[in-house]
């Protein structure tokens, strides 16, 4: 397969009034087309401000980012995003809120065409009774079905995740899941999703990349994943690979936990950072608002 997407010597620092702060440094990952990719790594190690980059939501400080074959400079609609929060237009209905990307993306399509792209998606990810409701009559889990019925909705050239799953309880989450591989089974887009969750990785990915723990964060391990797809929960579990790549990624995490509580504070009277839970989702950022990413 060839590489679809070239992150190359990435690199992110902030100003800060004690100095320059680095939160990743020399960061390099080449992914495949129509490869799904996560990102693992304990909160704060710069996960999302990768993605950020790649979405052209945060500069580049050093380095590079290629997207077929194209360089990356600031945000565009040959990329989807998915947050945490979907942050839709209140005012607007679901169908509406997916509208207001399709008719930027496909203007020179007829109003009968976007209007069947919307549907479509909408259907397909379960709110085919509700896609008229504002966000406000939408349960979180239906709010988040809208977000990503939005993105693959753009037809985009990949897909960026932000612990998309990360608001929601169990059962929706794993249900979402289930939405989301269907998807992407069906539009094969390529796709990098960000998440603290050690079995959503296995579940999803072709490879796990995990970061390590900042400042200077960067990639630490390429974990394969070769669970036969289309995938199924149980089958998944019952591989007899999927323990032994379960422990891999927890040691991994572990060690650095180890390695982040021992590593002296930059400045001697600050208290040290808590450690990240190891496989459950980490406490919920800030939203983020997304609804205009869609502007080229």
């Amino acid at each position: 397969m060839s590489h679809h997407v070239d992150l190359s010597q990435l690199s992110k620092v902030y100003a800060t009034p004690k100095g320059p702060a680095v939160i990743v440094k020399d960061f390099n990952l080449r992914i495949a087309k129509g490869e799904f990719v996560t990102l693992i790594g304990h909160s704060g190690c710069g996960k999302s401000t990768v993605l950020s980059m790649l979405a052209g939501l945060s500069d580049i400080t050093e380095g590079v980012i290629v997207l077929a074959g194209k360089e990356l400079v600031g945000a565009g609609p040959d990329r989807g995003v998915v947050f945490q929060s979907p942050s839709l237009l209140p005012w607007y209905t679901a169908f509406e809120n997916v509208m207001l990307g399709v008719e930027q993306v496909f203007f020179t399509a007829s109003a009968e065409e976007r209007r069947e792209i919307v549907e479509y998606y909408l259907t397909v990810v379960g709110l085919g009774e509700s896609m008229h409701k504002r966000p406000a009559e939408l349960s979180q889990g239906m709010r988040q079905r809208v977000g990503i019925a939005r993105a693959f909705a753009l037809k985009p050239k990949m897909l960026l995740l932000d612990e998309p799953f990360g608001m929601l309880d169990s059962l929706t989450r794993y249900e979402l899941q289930g939405v989301l591989l269907k998807l992407w089974r069906e539009n094969r887009i390529t796709t990098l999703m960000v998440t603290h969750d050690v079995d959503e990785a296995l579940y999803l990915s072709d490879r796990v990349v995990c970061m390590t723990d900042g400042p200077e964060a960067e990639v630490g391990d390429i974990i394969p994943v070769a669970f036969p797809r289309p995938r199924e929960r149980q089958a998944v579990m019952d591989h007899p690979d999927y323990y032994p790549l379960r422990e891999r990624l927890i040691e991994f995490l572990e060690i650095h936990a180890h390695k982040k509580k021992a590593a002296p504070s930059a400045t001697p009277s600050a208290p040290a950072a808590p450690v990240a839970p190891l496989v459950e989702a980490a406490p919920a950022p800030a939203p983020r608002n997304d609804a205009m990413l869609v502007t080229a």
